[in-house]
């Protein structure tokens, strides 16, 4: 058996935690790998909306097994918020939820770290979510890391003490007003730790592997998106993982011949959470449409995201290195009404037309260059088959399969579970 992904083709937001479900019941397995609590998968069925930071997508289905794998930073305060409140849908925590023990831990004073830096930065800050997310991936390759297994050792408030005393002097290094209350912050961070020792911990390399080799079914979910990964996203402003395709072996300890499909998620337009390039952003009244149609405001943060046309180019560029087998068109509701849609087909980078993402897309570098095609006036949020679909969604469709090379298998008509057309 292999082992699927589905990751974010974009900025992030694209609506991955939707897709997970949706494609849940296929599946034994779903398996986070990569990322912390500042993702913010929404996933809403049955008149409610649930939004999820570390537990993986397929917890609503009883008979998924849900993993946390080591490539995953976990905050033990924000993940026992999230059992807490799905606690009323009786759920089984303690053999859905399995955690592998070589995750890493975010410390209250990663989060701490986190702010100092961020307001070092004055005006240059990269729109951190302040989780401490940054300063828990610099410990983990720094070789200073706390692991979820360590909780398991008798010395761990040892480790956890030595720790906590080198992040005091970093941030007092900093030489910023950050006002906070250790003892306040260690007394909810152990109560959230006895919580968490209650779960499942797991040598999740290994329950993988028997897991394929006995002929279960896996499905790899990616945080955040492509453009935000640390090598191949817009650095410096991207997160502190690998987000994409490459991310999954490291982050579950699956080997490359185990990879199957890869299945790539991307809105209809694009967005942008924080500080960043953005080729295509709006700022008329297109993206205001595209902002308040769409409810783009971050799930984790409640940050408005920036909006603007889709970016082929940064589309195929994330396709190409994730070497997606399949696209998902998420969000197509939200361009009913557009007499015009825009798509950008090239770049005016520094005088000279491109069709690839180059090093650097600074607004005084690269132009965005569209084409441009009909809109549909039609609302398709109840619409069931590929059938009904307007034909310029259709052609919108086909233009962008042209262009990546790729097919587009499902288009997402609303935010509900079964508003998902098939095709």
């Amino acid at each position: 058996m292999a082992v699927n992904l589905l990751l974010g083709l974009q900025w992030g937001d694209e609506g991955k935690g939707k897709i997970v479900d949706v494609l849940t019941s296929n599946y034994d397995i779903i398996a986070r790998f990569q990322g912390g609590p500042n993702a913010g998968h929404t996933l809403i069925f049955d008149g409610h909306k649930h939004v999820l930071h570390t537990i993986p997508s397929g917890i609503f289905h009883k008979n998924a097994v849900n993993v946390v794998g080591n490539g995953v930073v976990i905050d033990p305060i924000i993940f026992q918020k999230e059992l807490e409140n799905l606690s009323q849908f009786n759920l089984d925590f303690k053999t859905k939820l399995l955690i592998s023990r070589k995750a890493h831990l975010i410390l209250p004073t990663h989060r701490l770290l986190d702010a100092a830096s961020e307001a070092s930065k004055g005006k240059a800050k990269i729109g951190s979510t302040l989780k401490g997310i940054g300063p828990a991936y610099m410990d983990k390759t720094g070789r200073n890391g706390m692991r979820v297994g360590d909780l398991e050792l008798e010395d761990w408030k040892d480790r956890y003490a030595a720790l906590t005393e080198k992040h005091i002097k970093m941030i007092d290094f900093f030489d910023v007003d950050i006002q906070y209350d250790l003892k306040e912050l260690e007394t909810e961070f152990f109560n959230a730790i006895k919580v968490l020792k209650e779960l499942t911990f797991i040598d999740s390399e290994e329950y993988l592997s028997k897991a394929l080799k006995s002929g279960k079914t896996v499905l790899a979910e990616g945080a955040q998106g492509s453009l935000l990964d640390v090598d191949f996203g817009t650095y410096p402003f991207v997160t502190s993982s690998t987000t994409t395709a490459a991310g999954a072996c490291t982050g579950l300890g699956v080997p490359p011949n185990k990879i199957g499909d890869v299945f790539g998620i991307f809105k209809a337009y694009t967005t942008r959470v924080g500080s960043g390039p953005f080729p295509t952003e709006l700022f008329d009244e297109n993206g205001e449409i595209m902002s308040r149609v769409g409810h783009e405001f971050g799930a984790t943060t409640g940050r408005a995201r920036r909006c603007g046309w889709l970016d082929l180019i940064a589309l195929k560029y994330a396709v190409e290195v994730n070497g997606v087998t399949q696209l998902m068109m998420m969000k197509g509701d939200v361009l009913s009404g557009f007499d015009t849609l825009k798509v950008c087909t090239s770049y005016n980078y520094k005088g000279t037309e491109v069709d690839h993402l180059p090093y650097n897309i600074e607004a005084h570098n690269v132009t965005p260059i569209y084409t441009e095609l009909k809109g549909w006036k039609e609302d398709i949020t109840s619409m069931k088959s590929e059938d009904t679909l307007p034909k310029e969604l259709k052609d919108y469709i086909k233009f962008i399969e042209d262009f990546v090379e790729v097919p587009v298998k499902i288009v997402s008509v609303g935010p509900d579970r079964k508003q998902t057309i098939v095709r």
